[in-house]
């Protein structure tokens, strides 16, 4: 955050006062307003992750899904049932006195739901509403692993071939040091080889880191095609992740849409399994009739009731609905379980990778330094150039250790705030699916 302070002159002056503070709080208030934009500048900007996540196609699946269940929540308001309407003609044959009389009959019945079966149904629609949209939210939340996951593959990849570009520049300054000394009859010819030699090496070696970052970029902008790849790579310097593993682990499991996912359908199950013992009284079926008989000199109106009687079948759906209704239960518990190990998972590793860069950090240092010095000293010609390249070469793979374990260090703090939602929070799928929440 940016400080602006104002001058003796300002401040003693009176007159530009007003002008001068309405300035400063404007800009203050403009700071603020990019501190989440700049909070994180080794991350693709907030924009563009939002319009990432929302275009990846499980995201697009879920949100479908989500308009599918608001379809099957109005059918489980309304019902299947549907008035039926029945008609028919016969004829009457008296035989003793050979007369044939037409008669007709018509009928309009519907089952009727009975009253503790509606409120259940209506239920079990507004709850696969909130089951599709803890889908949603847990599709956008995957989505936005696979991102960062992605997204510090191709971090790591690049860093890799621009610390090689790096060592190739040295190399080619070692060898051109080595000509001279060559030249002027202090170096061999195999030395002056063994230089040129180590630059070919480092060419072959920057090529290749230089593939696997266009491999690793093309893969992340073709899964999430609205993040821009930077010119210019950001390494941020890793912070230590703050508070205990309890807090983590409630934070997490308190925002966690594959455990709501599971509780909503182990409540669903249970629904089910109360709409199923509801369903062993069958629902009855009400008519009206209406018949001409007789060839007109017979009127009937009556009303019927009907219901079936078939126990055996129904008593048989609902002990297949208890049983599950206990395994939704069984499921949202091994859920828990396995998230709860997750969690100390990364928490560990987000704990071991920070102390891990800390001593890649002051190894690699030590090292970079003794290969100035060695370098120093074999232009002084105090050095072979052997313990030179050698020197060279360990600072460098410390270098890219130090480079991979920031990076592990930063992706693995990012992972614990991706999964308590402090990290692309999804503010609209949040309050979206909260609203529907039993």
């Amino acid at each position: 955050m940016r400080i602006y302070r104002l001058s003796d002159s300002q401040f003693l002056s009176g007159k530009n006062t007003l002008s001068t503070a309405i300035c400063i709080l404007l800009l203050a208030l403009s700071s603020s307003a990019n501190s989440a934009e700049t909070s994180y500048p080794d991350l693709p900007p907030h924009a563009q992750v939002d319009s990432a996540l929302d275009s990846h196609l499980n995201v697009l699946m879920a949100t479908t899904g989500v308009k599918i269940e608001e379809v099957n929540q109005r059918k489980w308001h309304s019902g299947s049932y549907e008035f039926n309407l029945r008609a028919g003609s016969s004829q009457r044959k008296i035989d003793t006195s050979g007369q044939a009389l037409a008669e007709w009959d018509v009928t309009l019945e519907r089952p009727l739901r009975l009253p503790n079966k509606m409120l259940l149904d209506g239920d079990i629609g507004d709850e696969g509403v909130n089951r599709a949209e803890q889908a949603l939210g847990d599709a956008h939340h995957e989505a936005g692993r696979a991102l960062l996951h992605l997204w510090f593959n191709w971090q790591r990849e690049q860093a890799q071939a621009s610390q090689w570009q790096q060592q190739v520049e040295i190399l080619k300054q070692q060898a051109a040091t080595t000509e001279k000394r060559f030249k002027a009859g202090d170096a061999p010819r195999m030395e002056l080889n063994q230089a040129q030699a180590a630059v070919f090496q480092a060419n072959v070696a920057q090529q290749q880191a230089k593939m696997r970052a266009q491999l690793a970029g093309s893969e992340l902008t073709r899964q999430f095609p609205a993040i821009q790849l930077p010119p210019r790579q950001t390494l941020a310097i890793p912070l230590p992740p703050e508070h205990d593993f309890a807090y983590w682990k409630a934070k997490i499991l308190d925002h966690n849409h594959e455990l709501d996912l599971a509780a909503s359908e182990k409540r669903i199950q249970q629904m089910l399994a109360q709409r199923s013992r509801a369903e062993r009284i069958p629902d009855p079926t009400v008519g009206l009739r209406y018949a001409n008989e007789m060839g007109g000199n017979e009127k009937i109106t009556g009303i019927y009731i009907s219901m079936p009687l078939s126990y055996s079948v129904r008593a048989a759906n609902a002990q297949h609905a208890e049983y599950m209704a206990e395994i939704g239960r069984d499921r949202e518990a091994a859920i828990r379980r396995r998230l709860e190990g997750d969690i100390y998972s990364a928490h560990t590793q987000a704990i071991s990778s920070y102390q891990t860069w800390q001593q890649a950090q002051e190894a690699a240092d030590k090292l970079r330094n003794n290969a100035e010095l060695v370098t120093r000293a074999y232009t002084l010609g105090e050095s072979s150039l052997s313990e030179t390249l050698t020197s060279r070469r360990l600072a460098l793979e410390s270098t890219l250790a130090e480079n991979i374990t920031q990076l592990d260090a930063n992706e693995t703090r990012y992972r614990l705030l991706l999964d308590a939602h402090e990290l692309w929070p999804m503010a609209e799928h949040e309050e979206h699916a909260s609203g529907h929440q039993h």
